[in-house]
């Protein structure tokens, strides 16, 4: 006998996962014991290569949930690789701190920094707050440049790495990197997933809108700096444990926003999936390109252009909206009710 309910009153049954979902999440899966092994199958020149790209993912990844969900657009991210980097540094080569536990320690430094940061940068808004960023990390630079306890202009070598191999040195700095980027990426998923994932969406797409419903938009806008301030820090700590040297220039170098910038933008911003294949592109551009200099530069600025003003989604909106395949599920949908409504059994759990 048809059910003459309204659908309204009726269970439905509530899609977690699409199948373009698992099959990401399978590949995830797969990459982590791929990337554990590479010490023992890959050449050194491909180990670099893959802690180089796990440090542009997860910095874009950081950049990404600053501007495309608490609306904070920072040129500046650079003052929190390069203190960072300098922290572990100092840890090792002046406490006698093993650089591996050095470059956990050393995170401590970035967060530090980031709650006076935001102290005063709250009170911007806009390219005001975007050019506060960038003073911030001047000054960094700057107090680094000029202070002989950590070199100076001339910069600082990790020489408590001479204790490890060439070898071991590649497979510490490799998990390292395995690990951050399990942090970042899934640790950018869990929360997008959860109810503060919900209201930074909200946030997103209209902060005024969600502060009405409740929602301590400044709160929520600060632990996301706060985050991303860690995050970021990670990168330093990898990035220059690997390339056992920072120089002021270097630590606390613009580029660094600017590959932030293009990746995300260019990529999809707002999403886990753009800085992804935003990341992969840059990455492959600058092996291929790089050697053209200010000209390669050139052509990545006007693409970010290009992108933000036809298409502000980037890569990832563009293919999303013809195909809808998310690599990482952050919507619950509704399941369509069949035609012939049956009863449902009322035990039967979300899939």
């Amino acid at each position: 006998m048809r059910d003459t309910r309204h659908p309204q009153d009726i269970a439905r049954d509530v899609q977690r996962h699409t199948p373009s979902s698992r099959a990401a999440m399978g590949l995830c899966a797969l990459a982590v014991p791929v990337m554990l092994s590479m010490p023992w199958w890959a050449d050194s020149g491909a180990i670099r290569s893959v802690i180089e790209l796990s440090c542009f993912i997860v910095v874009a990844q950081m950049w990404n949930l600053l501007a495309g969900y608490a609306g904070l657009v920072s040129v500046g991210q650079q003052a929190y690789i390069g203190v960072a980097g300098y922290a572990m540094f100092v840890l090792a080569n002046h406490f006698g701190v093993d650089p591996f536990v050095a470059a956990v320690l050393c995170l401590v430094a970035p967060a530090l920094l980031a709650v006076p940061a935001y102290a005063l940068l709250h009170r911007l808004d806009g390219p005001y707050f975007a050019i506060g960023t960038w003073v911030v990390a001047e000054v960094c630079r700057l107090f680094t440049s000029t202070f002989d306890y950590v070199g100076s202009g001339s910069g600082m070598t990790l020489r408590a790495m001479g204790k490890y191999t060439v070898e071991q040195r590649e497979l510490g700095v490799l998990w390292l990197s395995t690990a951050m980027l399990l942090l970042a990426v899934g640790g950018s998923y869990t929360l997008l997933r959860s109810r503060y994932g919900l209201a930074l969406t909200a946030m997103r797409d209209n902060p005024v809108a969600a502060a009405s419903q409740g929602v301590d938009v400044q709160r929520l806008r600060f632990l996301v700096y706060l985050a991303a301030a860690v995050g970021t820090g990670m990168v330093g700590a990898v990035y220059y444990l690997s390339a056992l040297r920072i120089s002021p220039a270097a630590g606390f170098d613009a580029n660094w926003s600017s590959i932030c910038i293009f990746i995300v933008m260019v990529g999809g911003i707002g999403t886990i999936e753009g800085p992804l294949i935003g990341a992969l592109l840059y990455f492959a551009a600058d092996r291929l390109f790089g050697r053209f200099g200010a000209t390669y530069m050139v052509v990545l600025g006007l693409m970010t252009l290009g992108m933000a003003l036809l298409a502000r989604g980037g890569l990832w909106g563009l293919w999303s909206q013809r195909v809808d395949a998310p690599w990482f599920a952050l919507r619950r949908r509704l399941l369509p009710l069949a035609p012939n409504l049956s009863t449902p059994d009322p035990t039967r759990r979300a899939r």
